[in-house]
């Protein structure tokens, strides 16, 4: 950026486009010698920088932040001879005038402007000014540590709240977010407060390339902005070094990680030091593991010049078990001395990391911390290429190394209903250990992570010690853990061919039990997108009818429709909260009718089944609101008669002329995959009133839908169709997959 002196002429060119350290510090003198050429020679005055210019960490569109300190007395015009210049200089400022008392009080006051002036740094002027307020800001910050580090505590976790955790964003902000440049400030006054030490390596590390990343954001925008916008994660990713956007965020994410449990471990240490003195008290909570002062700490007995190798698992299970934190320096000696299993592991080593990953709410912590000190590539080499490695889907809350681990947490709770609870959790922990292999398939098809995976889990679950039998049922349950969800949303359940095909593939009812376990925690660890109460009910119903297809070796009958449906004079309509059912005289395309209707109530259907009773067609949806509540239920019955009758209004035609963005839809034919139809599955970007518009199209080229499933995953849709008769001439489904293309956009 240009900067003028006083006489507004260019002073200084501050080089916007270079990134990292060095660059950084020239910046900072560039604008030093500016800023100190701006100040009159007057006594009783003193410039100062704090925030970034005062840490030197002048980013390329960085603001600088300014204090203009005096001894008393009216320096209006003073500061605004200061001012004025660098507004003039389009220099962004943050800006205050204060004697040194006046400082003082406003940080008693606010514990962030306390937390800044810990930055404080000299610019010119009368430098025993600027002196004088950094040594009693300090002594006034350790002073009063008892109550300002608690409510430093409150703001961090309330910005924590509004912004979110870096390490799990796809967009982060990489200096307000968890574990971001703002909690490094954070660590700096824990430290400066004499609590804790807080500049340790990986934290000093994951800052200066943090700040790197922020460089390049700034470089790549032009402006000053410090979320990660996706599209330019690729340029900033250049200005790195780094491969590409994938490799960014996996750095990001490593080092988000470092400096949040650096923060989390900093607030044990203060939680430490603000209780009262007293001799240590030691309780076992393991073999050679106890806890002391609200930690886990190894037993003296287990420092030995040749440790165990199932030393750290045990340690880590007891603390999660306990829902204790590790100490710092116990697993700083765990790292340093304790040597990985051999494989395959010793039968300690395996029972303690299959207790590790059953321990529900203490595991992720603890693993996490295990993680941190590089104990867990020593247990699972494999683990390096999950780790930090981002997940694109929106439904997605976690990378997928902490989406594995929480998974295995959340499968903790179903580990009683389960005849092997510990191949559940394991399970748990490896079934999408597939994601980021590389595809077999030609270019551009996607890959299965649940293919890809099984043999990676098979191995790991050979390499740990698992007998031959449990390998098998390890690698079986990796390979089918979408088996469930992907049938239940997508297929008929009524039909006999989607009951014994999951029945033949899922081979037994504990495997059943098993998987229905792993789905729902498979679920939970996703995030609240992934799963609803139709989704429930629909992996129940699917469940329930297997079970009994494996127990007797007969499928089931379909449900019978609600009777009243088939005895209400015509149209009848039933609305029951989120399920809608219609019955009207047969005919083709009432689903298109009722799905529009739905469309202008604003409810997204997420099941329809469209079936013929006693001459009547009926139309059962389950339904789930946009936004806001459930329509009015009367209104809802009125339109749906009208809709039923073939009387939609003219804006439904309307809104259907729009089209979705995005990738391009695709169609798949499945001809094999029910009793008396083909299924034709579209998978497209999803939008208000896709199931209507596909719907009017498929009635429009003489298909006859039976059924439907309408399964939405973050932005996009998997919407199955089952179409009466055989479908077997290539041009008629070529036809028919063009119009339902033209229909999805």
């Amino acid at each position: 950026m240009n900067v003028g002196s006083t006489r507004s002429e260019p002073r200084q060119v501050i080089d916007r486009k270079t990134v990292g350290a060095a660059a950084r510090e020239e910046r900072a003198a560039a604008l030093d010698a500016w800023l100190a050429d701006l100040l009159p020679d007057v006594s009783g005055i003193s410039l100062v920088a704090v925030g970034g210019l005062g840490r030197r960490e002048c980013a390329p569109y960085g603001d600088v932040d300014l204090v203009l300190l005096h001894g008393g007395g009216d320096v209006r015009s003073l500061a605004d001879a200061l001012w004025y210049p660098i507004w003039d200089a389009r220099v962004g400022l943050d800006h205050s005038v204060r004697t040194v008392p006046e400082a003082l009080a406003v940080a008693r006051q606010d514990v962030k402007v306390a937390l800044g002036l810990l930055d404080l740094r000299y610019l010119a002027g009368d430098p025993a000014l600027a002196q004088r307020l950094r040594a009693e800001a300090a002594q006034q910050w350790r002073r009063s540590a008892a109550h300002t580090l608690p409510a430093l505590r409150e703001v961090t976790a309330s910005r924590w709240q509004t912004h979110g955790e870096l390490a799990f964003l796809l967009e982060g902000d990489v200096k307000e977010a968890r574990g971001g440049l703002r909690d490094v400030a954070i660590l700096r006054g824990v430290g400066m407060a004499g609590v804790a030490d807080a500049a340790r390596p990986a934290v000093r590390a994951a800052h200066t390339r943090l700040l790197d990343v922020r460089d390049a954001l700034h470089v790549t925008a032009g402006r000053r902005v410090d979320r990660l916008l996706a599209q330019d994660r690729e340029a900033v990713a250049g200005l790195l070094d780094l491969p590409d956007g994938d490799a960014l965020l996996r750095r990001i994410a490593q080092d988000a990680r470092a400096v949040a449990y650096a923060v989390d471990d900093a607030w044990r240490a203060i939680d430490r030091w603000s209780r009262p003195a007293g001799p240590p008290t030691r309780r076992p909570i393991g073999r050679d593991v106890v806890e002391q002062d609200g930690e886990a700490v190894l037993a003296r007995a287990a420092v030995a010049p040749r440790p165990d190798p199932s030393l750290a698992l045990r340690v880590a299970a007891a603390a999660a078990n306990a829902t204790l934190p590790i100490a710092r320096p116990t697993l700083e000696w765990l790292a340093a001395f304790c040597p990985p299993p051999s494989t395959p592991w010793p039968a300690a080593a395996r029972e303690a990391l299959l207790t590790l990953l059953g321990s529900g709410t203490g595991l992720v912590p603890t693993w996490e911390a295990c993680d941190r000190y590089g104990l867990v590539l020593g247990w699972l080499p494999e683990w390096s290429r999950v780790r930090g490695h981002p997940q694109y889907n929106p439904v997605h809350l976690y990378t997928v190394d902490r989406h594995l681990v929480q998974a295995a947490a959340e499968a903790s709770a179903f580990t009683r209903e389960v005849a092997r609870p510990d191949l559940l959790v394991l399970a748990a922990f490896l079934h999408d250990i597939g994601k980021g292999l590389p595809s077999p398939h030609p270019p551009g098809t996607p890959p299965d992570h649940s293919v890809l995976g099984a043999p990676v889990a098979a191995r790991i679950a050979a390499e740990i010690g698992l007998p031959r039998d449990d390998v098998a049922m390890v690698e079986k349950l990796v390979r089918l853990h979408l088996l469930l969800p992907d049938v239940a949303t997508r297929r008929d359940l009524a039909d006999p061919v989607t009951i014994r095909r999951v029945a033949d593939a899922v081979g037994d009812v504990t495997t059943l039990d098993l998987l229905y376990a792993l789905t729902r925690a498979d679920a939970a660890a996703t995030g609240p997108g992934a799963w609803s109460r139709w989704k429930g009910r629909l992996v129940a119903s699917l469940v329930d009818r297997v079970r009994s297809t494996l127990d007797t070796g007969e499928v089931p009958p379909a449900p019978v429709p609600d009777r009243a449906l088939v005895a209400d004079p015509l149209p009848a309509v039933h609305v029951n909260g989120d399920r809608v059912s219609v019955a009207a005289t047969d005919r083709r395309g009432l689903l298109a009718a009722v799905a529009g209707c739905l469309t202008l109530h604003r409810l997204d259907v997420v099941t329809a089944d469209v079936s013929s009773v006693e001459g009547r067609a009926l139309v059962q949806c389950a339904v789930q609101t946009r936004f806001g509540a459930l329509p009015d239920a009367e209104a809802l019955r009125v339109d749906l008669r009208r809709a039923a009758l073939g009387q939609l209004p003219e804006r439904l035609n309307r809104r259907g002329a729009s089209r979705p963005g995005g990738a391009a839809a695709r169609v798949v034919w499945h001809r094999d995959a029910a009793t008396d139809a083909a299924v034709l599955e579209l998978r497209a970007a999803d939008a208000p009133g896709l199931l209507y518009r596909v719907a009017r199209a498929l009635e429009e080229v003489g298909a006859d839908v039976r059924a439907a499933r309408i399964s939405t995953l973050g932005g996009d849709v998997v919407d199955a169709f089952y179409l009466v008769g055989q479908w077997v001439d290539p041009t008629v489904r070529s036809e028919v997959a063009g119009a339902v293309l033209a229909a999805a956009g």
